[in-house]
């Protein structure tokens, strides 16, 4: 997992980065070890940790997707991974939330993010009809499916996303990805909230799906029924597995 950059000045005491301990859960209740990747290393020392896993999750946060510290060691991460993937070294990618976001910028070359506010919010997804044939639902029953077109499985904590409009007019995007689900924000954008690699094993998730399972406060709309606790679960084992 790829640290995030402490933002806030009273926390910046305890140290720069940090990983949410929900994202490590979830991880590991996949069955895999988590090793954070800190920011402030060398080249040499991210090519040798990069040799070290076999695969990289980019978690949420609030950072600029094109400057900061975060953002740059991604970008190295990112493209080690697309020459190992062309050389045969399966590595898959997963972001979420600003990893999502994070993921489309690196392919894009470009931020293309505009105001799709959805915070605090648990959502139903919207799916595509390029969802059904997806390795990312592929082992989810199909009650399960029904249940995600359906019921608010997916907690959104986001301002900030790509829209379907921009998402499908760039040729990088849209030749890159395959988009799996869309949502309504705030202000009736529609924006794309879960995506797949169509020649890399790369995905991201605009919504978090660690919360299901192992975030609870009662400001927040995580949700945690039975359904969304599944989903979670088999999104894990998923990435895992991968």
């Amino acid at each position: 997992i790829l640290t995030q950059e402490v933002t806030d000045p009273n926390l910046r005491l305890y140290g720069k980065t940090y990983i949410p301990s929900s994202y490590v859960k979830y991880i590991e209740s996949g069955g895999a070890r988590v090793i954070p990747i800190r920011l402030n290393l060398t080249r040499e020392q991210h090519e040798k940790i990069f040799r070290s896993i076999n695969g990289l999750m980019f978690i949420g946060g609030v950072v600029d997707l094109e400057t900061s510290d975060f953002a740059h060691t991604a970008g190295i991460y990112f493209r080690l991974a697309l020459k190992a993937n062309d050389e045969g070294d399966y590595f898959p990618i997963w972001g979420t939330c600003l990893g999502f976001e994070l993921l489309t910028v690196q392919v894009a070359g470009k931020n293309l993010l505009t105001n799709t506010t959805a915070n605090n919010i648990s959502m139903p997804l919207n799916l595509t009809a390029e969802a059904r044939s997806s390795r990312m639902f592929a082992s989810f029953p199909p009650e399960l499916v029904k249940a995600l077109a359906e019921e608010p499985l997916t907690g959104n904590f986001h301002n900030y996303g790509v829209t379907e409009r921009v998402f499908v007019g760039n040729e990088k995007l849209s030749s890159f990805f395959s988009v799996l689900s869309t949502n309504e924000a705030k202000n009736g954008a529609v924006f794309v909230s879960t995506m797949e690699g169509k020649r890399y094993p790369f995905y991201g998730v605009q919504w978090h799906p660690e919360v299901n399972r192992f975030q609870w406060d009662p400001h927040y709309s995580f949700p945690h029924s039975k359904n969304a606790v599944h989903v979670s679960s088999l999104l894990a084992q998923f990435l895992v597995n991968e």
